[in-house]
């Protein structure tokens, strides 16, 4: 079967599985487990959207590079001579071969150098070396291939698209929330990479609702009002907004979240919720655990979270903050990797503890990879039937609205 009939013959499944769909209700089981469907997500959506690469602070010195992959591509995301961010295909131009392993690591001398053939690359992907290929080859046809890139508030951000969503109001969105934080002067305290044994979906949909949190994440229930119905929180909302408001902090709540954005640009959202009384921060005995950041005079009790894309999602609190990368590797594999930010003034073992930073969301996490791996088994039980979405799912059905609406648009 050709690629395009291969294509075809997907597309014409979808729809049939589309219009199969009980509105208000999870997703067939396919949609979890056919490898067809998988590889159209990777081509209709997921490099269709912008997602985060990182942070600036992790390619702090020229040269300084990370690798960053998703589906079957890799990236090499770097420092260049001129200190302005690039992002390179991780893939030679001669026969293909990676250029760099491992997910971190500084280029020697300023160049990437293939280990196959030992093509040489600057750090701006110019070819500066290609050994014996005669006096017809020219160079310049030959760099490694660049992706678009934004910097906004330390955030990296590339898409593969070869026409990219406008970014511009997810950066404002951004300079709202994460530059309220102060996470343009933060720097990388710590990360943490788990493996899903699941679809990239689920694991997806487990993180933008919290149905489960109360039975699934004590640790977070506890601190968190968020895990509750929101008909319970309003007044403790009301208190926490009147605290911000008291220091001088403004975080206003966005919300062009999937369909939600305009026709063409990328979606963002950014929401606040607070702690419980007595909370200040993500933390066992609810007290800051590093130097407040950004604008922050004194802790408000309040949380924000804030996504940019499908995979992309980020958690601030007035002392450390969290980003969340999704990264879909397979059908029924994906990584999830966290990053702590803390002031890039602050020194660890002095200001900040690294197991009392990271101990709420490396807990939460565990507990996440442990419930969405099992739901992934019993979604692929033949007897699964979707059930209906509850309130306090509301997040995951606008993602799965989002993701149809790309699927059939596509």
């Amino acid at each position: 079967m050709t690629t395009e009939s291969s294509e075809s013959a997907a597309a014409a499944r979808l729809h049939t599985l589309i219009a199969r769909r009980r509105s208000g209700h999870a997703l067939p089981r396919e949609f979890y487990t056919d490898a067809g469907i998988f590889e159209h997500d990777l081509r209709h959506m997921l490099f269709k959207h912008w997602f985060c690469a990182g942070h600036a602070s992790s390619i702090a010195r020229i040269g300084d590079y990370r690798v960053v992959e998703l589906g079957p591509e890799s990236i090499i995301v770097v420092r260049a001579a001129d200190d302005e961010v690039r992002v390179l295909l991780n893939v030679c131009r001669h026969r293909g071969s990676r250029l760099c392993a491992g997910h971190a690591g500084r280029a020697a001398a300023g160049r990437f150098t293939c280990p196959y053939h030992a093509w040489t690359y600057d750090l701006d992907g110019n070819l500066l070396i290609a050994r014996q290929m005669g006096e017809s080859f020219r160079r310049e046809g030959f760099g490694l291939k660049a992706l678009p890139v934004r910097v906004v508030d330390g955030l990296i951000f590339t898409t593969f698209a070869e026409q990219p969503l406008d970014f511009a109001r997810a950066a404002e969105a951004l300079a709202r929330s994460a530059g309220v934080y102060g996470w343009e002067r933060a720097k990388v305290a710590h990360r943490e990479l788990y493996s899903i044994h699941a679809n990239w979906k689920l694991a997806v949909e487990n993180y933008m609702e919290c149905y489960h949190c109360q039975p699934a994440h004590p640790e977070f229930s506890k601190r968190h009002v968020y895990a509750r119905p929101a008909e319970m929180n309003e007044e403790i909302e009301r208190a926490a907004e009147r605290r911000a408001e008291q220091i001088g902090v403004l975080v206003p709540e966005i919300d062009r979240y999937g369909c939600a954005a305009a026709p063409g640009e990328e979606s963002s959202a950014v929401l606040r919720s607070a702690l419980f009384e007595g909370v200040m921060s993500a933390t066992a005995d609810g007290r800051p655990a590093a130097p407040l950041m950004g604008a922050f005079p004194a802790c408000d009790g309040n949380s924000t979270y804030f996504d940019i894309g499908p995979l992309s999602d980020f958690l601030a609190y007035p002392d450390h903050g969290v980003i969340y990368r999704f990264i879909p590797r397979a059908v029924d594999r994906t990584e999830m990797e966290l990053l702590w930010l803390v002031d890039e003034a602050a020194v660890e073992g002095v200001d900040y503890d690294l197991e009392r930073l990271t101990w709420l969301w490396r807990t939460t996490s565990i507990e996440d990879k442990k419930i969405v791996e099992m739901n992934q088994a019993g979604v692929n039980s033949r007897f699964f039937e979707p059930g209906p979405y509850s309130m306090q799912e509301s997040y995951a059905e606008r993602f799965v609205s989002w993701y149809l609406s790309d699927l059939s648009t596509a």
